[in-house]
């Protein structure tokens, strides 16, 4: 099955964890935390730990983000975890990655497995699908 919709972050907050030992490299390395709302076939909302390497004024680096949803696809109420992770050189994504954590579901999306995609329209829509089955 497939489970569209659209987000926006309603925070982004950075946070103090840092590296240890500390190694310098060309790209700082943060760590924030973040809460989502979805609206579509997706309806909820989603904290997230987010780490990347990112240089804020080239607009360079990758993200590795991990999610907890609490909501509905396609009507059915549960909640569970994803994965996800992309690079951008400034105007594009490349190296995605999405995945449903295994064995992460509750409630009616008990047993969900399967993988999606996020893509962010040139109006800055966020848009984001998950490709998934339920045991």
């Amino acid at each position: 099955m497939r489970a569209s919709g659209t987000f926006e972050v309603k925070a982004f907050v950075p946070t103090d964890v840092a590296v240890d030992p500390e190694i310098k490299t060309a790209l700082p390395v943060g760590v924030a935390t973040m809460e989502k709302r979805f609206a579509g076939d997706v309806t909820g909302r989603a904290a997230t730990v987010f780490t990347s390497a990112f240089d804020q004024a080239a607009g360079v680096g990758t993200y590795v983000a991990l999610e907890s949803f609490e909501g509905e696809l396609n009507g059915r109420q549960g909640t569970f975890n994803f994965l996800h992770s992309a690079s951008t050189t400034g105007s594009d994504r490349a190296g995605e990655y999405f995945l449903i954590v295994p064995l992460s579901g509750t409630g009616e999306l008990a047993g969900i497995t399967g993988d999606g995609g996020i893509a962010v329209d040139p109006d800055g829509t966020h848009r984001i699908w998950f490709d998934y089955t339920l045991d």
